[in-house]
C-alpha cells in the first residue's frame, strides 16, 4: 500500500466518524507501531537506569540529597519547556525530523552521562549532571511529544488502546533498565551501563529514518492558554502532575530507603522496582483497551486509579501514625499497585484532553494533537521536576514515610476532585460522549 494513501485515509478519519467495524491496519499504522514502540523501549531503558546507583554514586560525589533531586528535578524542567515549543511547532519543524533529531540527541547525552564520572567531586561534577541532562531532556521532549502527537494522528479511533499498547514497551523499558543498570554498574562500574545503552539508543536513529512515516498538517493558531480553559482539562493535568510527582519523587529517594532500611544493594534495588514496572506494562494494554470501549467510564477509571495510587504511598514506608513497621514485601506490594494503578488513571488521560479540545472547536489535525501532546508532556514533566526535588527536601528534613504520605495525600485531592466535577457533569458528558473506538 501507498503511503500517500495512507495519509490521506488517516486525515479523513476523526475520532467522531462512523461505527463501520475496525479495519486492518495499514502499512502506516503498522510503520508507526513499530517505530515508535522502539523509541518508547530503547528511550526508558537509557531513562530508568539511573535509579538504582546514581543517587548514591552522587552523594559520593559530594551531592546532598537535596541536589539529587535538582538534578533529577533539571530534567523534568527543561523536559517541560521543550515539550511546550515542540507541540506548539510540530508542523513547522516536522513530526518525523523532531522525533529521529531527538532521539540523536537524547543518545549522545546518555552516553556522554557516563563519563561524568572522571570529572572532580563537588561542584564541577553537579553542574555538568545538570548541563548533560538539561540537553538530554530537550532531545527526549522532542522525540515523545512527536511520537504521541503522530500515534494520535494516524490511529483518531483507538487512541488509548495503541498507547495502552505502546505503553508495554515503555514498561519492559524501565522494567529492564534498572536491574540492567545496578548488575552492569556492579560488575563494570560507572561508566559501562551508559555507554552501552547510549549506543543501544543511538543504533534506534538510523532505524526510525528508515521506518518512520511521514506525517504533515496545517499549523493552528490556537494556544495551551485556551486550552486549559475547559475546566475538565485542568483538573485532568493536576491528576497527571500528582502521577508524574510520585514517580519523581520514587526515582530520586526509593533506593536510598531501601538501601539504608533493608540493607540491599544497587542490583537487588533495581530488582524491587519490577514491582512498579511490570504491573504497568500488563496492565496498560487493558485499561486502554476498555476505556476506548466504554469511554464514559474514563473518568472513573482516572478517579479510582488515583485514590489507589495515593493509598498505596501512604503505605509504600508506612506513614508513622499507622504504626506498621516497613518491611520488604509491604514495600514491594505496594509499589505494584502503585504500577496498576498508575496505568489506570494515565491511560486515559491523553484521549479526554483530546475530546476537551474538539469541544472546545480546536480543529482536528496534527497541529492540535501535538499542543495536546504538549500539554500533557509539559504537565508530566512539571510532576517529575516537583516530585524529586520536593520529596528529596521532605525526605532529608522529615523521613521517607512522611514524603511518600504527603505525596500520596497529593494523589487522593486530585481523584476526589475529578470525582467531583464527573458528578456534576455527568448527565452532559453521557448524552453528549462519543466514543474514540469503533464499534
Amino acid at each position: 500500500m501507498d503511503l500517500d494513501n495512507d495519509v490521506q485515509q488517516t486525515d479523513s478519519s476523526t475520532p467522531n466518524e462512523s461505527t463501520d467495524p475496525p479495519q486492518r491496519m495499514s502499512r502506516q499504522q503498522i510503520l508507526t507501531l513499530i517505530s515508535v514502540a522502539s523509541v518508547n523501549f530503547s528511550s526508558m531503558i537509557c531513562y530508568s537506569i539511573l535509579g538504582p546507583f546514581f543517587p548514591n554514586e552522587a552523594v559520593k560525589k559530594g551531592a546532598s540529597q537535596t541536589e539529587v533531586g535538582l538534578i533529577f528535578g533539571c530534567y523534568a524542567i527543561c523536559n517541560l519547556i521543550g515539550s511546550l515549543l515542540f507541540g506548539k511547532y510540530i508542523v513547522q519543524i516536522g513530526a518525523k525530523f523532531m522525533l529521529v533529531a531527538g532521539l540523536f540527541v537524547s543518545s549522545v547525552c546518555t552516553i556522554l552521562f557516563g563519563i561524568l564520572d572522571r570529572v572532580p567531586s563537588g561542584a564541577a561534577f553537579i553542574a555538568l549532571c545538570f548541563v548533560v541532562r538539561s540537553i538530554d531532556a530537550t532531545g527526549f521532549a522532542a522525540a515523545m511529544t512527536s511520537s504521541f502527537a503522530m500515534t494520535a494522528k494516524i490511529f483518531p479511533n483507538n487512541v488509548a488502546t495503541v498507547l495502552g499498547l505502546l505503553e508495554i514497551f515503555t514498561g519492559l523499558g524501565l522494567i529492564i533498565g534498572p536491574p540492567i543498570g545496578g548488575w552492569l554498574y556492579q560488575s563494570f562500574g560507572y561508566e559501562v551501563p551508559f555507554l552501552l545503552l547510549g549506543c543501544l539508543l543511538l543504533l534506534m536513529v538510523p532505524f526510525n529514518i528508515f521506518v518512520l512515516p511521514n506525517v504533515g498538517g496545517v499549523p493552528s493558531k490556537d494556544s495551551f492558554f485556551r486550552l486549559l480553559t475547559h475546566g475538565k482539562i485542568i483538573l485532568i493535568c493536576y491528576v497527571m502532575f500528582t502521577l508524574s510527582a510520585g514517580l519523581g519523587f520514587l526515582d530520586a529517594t526509593l533506593s536510598l530507603f531501601a538501601m539504608k532500611r533493608f540493607g540491599l544493594s544497587a542490583g537487588y534495588v533495581g530488582l524491587i522496582m519490577l514491582g512498579l514496572s511490570l504491573p504497568y506494562c500488563l496492565g496498560s494494554p487493558l485499561i486502554g483497551y476498555f476505556t476506548d470501549k466504554y469511554p464514559v467510564n474514563r473518568s472513573w477509571f482516572m478517579v479510582v486509579g488515583g485514590i489507589t495510587t495515593g493509598v498505596s504511598f501512604w503505605l509504600l514506608g508506612p506513614v508513622p501514625i499507622f504504626h506498621i513497621p516497613s518491611q520488604l514485601w509491604l514495600t514491594v506490594f505496594m509499589l505494584g499497585l502503585i504500577g496498576f494503578s498508575l496505568c489506570m488513571t494515565a491511560i486515559p488521560t491523553f484521549p479526554e484532553i483530546i475530546i476537551c479540545a474538539y469541544e472546545l472547536g480546536f480543529e482536528e489535525g496534527l497541529s492540535t494533537l501535538g499542543m495536546v501532546s504538549g500539554l500533557f508532556a509539559a504537565v508530566w514533566c512539571l510532576g517529575m521536576f516537583y516530585g524529586p526535588i520536593v520529596g528529596g527536601i521532605i525526605t532529608q528534613h522529615l523521613s521517607f514515610e512522611w514524603a511518600a504520605a504527603i505525596q500520596g495525600s497529593l494523589g487522593c485531592l486530585g481523584a476526589l476532585l475529578l470525582a467531583v466535577y464527573y458528578l456534576c457533569h455527568r448527565p452532559r458528558q453521557e448524552s453528549e460522549r462519543t466514543p474514540l473506538l469503533s464499534e
